[in-house]
């Protein structure tokens, strides 16, 4: 039974929804205000609700932040696999959402930001699971390494998902140096795509990717509410998106990277899953919140036409 092994960071939200961000030294009113579990949590519980099993790798605060995260990860369903720090609480968002429903972000790291030799040595890893790997983990000086070490020594059959996030701007780093052959998986944005590979548009951006990634690497690139790009084997095929009415879009990647991993590892073929995950990232759009993926019925209904 296929798994996602998620090595990410969990963290709580501070959500508030905003007319408009104040300028340097100004206040503004919220119109909403309100905590929940965001980071890694959004990819883990967008994958759980479609039908694909979760372990949470990562760290995890021993304070009221690190509770309100295991108790969302609970309900979830998701299985986690360290204990909790004994020395920090888990870290803190502020996630802003504006009318136009752009979303900015102020963050502070807590015990997330830490991981070991030791706590990735007990990890059974199995022959058919998925390992969800973001940048933000590359950035963390107590967790890089070790993480990266892992990464590195797992058998070549386990397919590694990648989200670049904050790395888009380091493709020569050493870590993404080392990285990058392992990849199997790369998930991401358009922005993210075009400045990581320092190209004008999509048509350049994904064989450039190809160029820098390992043959067989298999692209999903998110291109809003236009949909996404999926690239394997220098063909490349555009998947609409499905016309909705958006009001966050805090947690829309997310969505699509979850509920993409949860149809690949299900068996469906590239297309068919980025259809999937479109039709997540439309209706997680349509709702307040970061974790806002909708579950395996919602989005059998808007694939079937049957309205967001």
């Amino acid at each position: 039974m296929p798994r996602m092994l998620h090595t990410g960071q969990v963290m709580i939200d501070l959500v508030m929804a905003v007319d408009r961000l104040p300028s340097s030294g100004g206040d503004v009113l919220a119109q909403s205000a309100r905590f929940e579990a965001g980071g890694g949590f959004n990819v883990m519980a967008a994958a759980q609700r479609n039908g694909l099993a979760v372990v949470y790798l990562g760290r995890h605060g021993n304070g009221r932040f690190g509770e309100l995260a295991r108790e969302a990860m609970r309900a979830e369903g998701i299985q986690i696999a360290l204990a909790a720090s004994s020395s920090e609480d888990t870290g803190l968002c502020v996630a802003l959402t504006e009318a136009s429903a752009e979303r900015s972000f102020i963050s502070y790291i807590g015990a997330e930001g830490q991981l070991s030799q030791e706590d990735l040595a007990g990890v059974a890893v199995r022959a058919d699971d998925l390992v969800y790997v973001s940048g933000y983990s590359l950035l963390h000086a107590g967790k890089a390494q070790a993480l990266l070490d892992w990464l590195l020594a797992l058998p070549r059959a386990i397919r590694v998902v990648f989200d670049p996030g904050p790395l888009v701007e380091s493709p020569d780093a050493t870590a993404m140096r080392h990285l990058l052959p392992r990849i199997d998986i790369w998930t991401s944005n358009r922005v993210e795509a075009l400045t990581f590979t320092a190209a004008a548009s999509l048509a350049e951006a994904l064989p450039r990717l190809h160029e820098m990634l390992a043959p067989e690497v298999l692209l999903v690139v998110r291109d809003g509410p236009r949909g996404c790009w999926v690239s394997q084997h220098g063909q490349s095929a555009h998947v609409p998106g499905f016309e909705v009415r958006a009001v966050d879009s805090n947690g829309a990647g997310d969505a699509h990277a979850g509920v993409f991993a949860a149809a690949l590892a299900q068996g469906l073929a590239p297309v068919e899953a980025a259809r999937r995950a479109n039709a997540a990232a439309a209706l997680a759009v349509t709702r307040w919140g970061p974790a806002t993926a909708p579950g395996t019925t919602q989005v059998d209904a808007l694939v079937n036409g049957r309205g967001a």
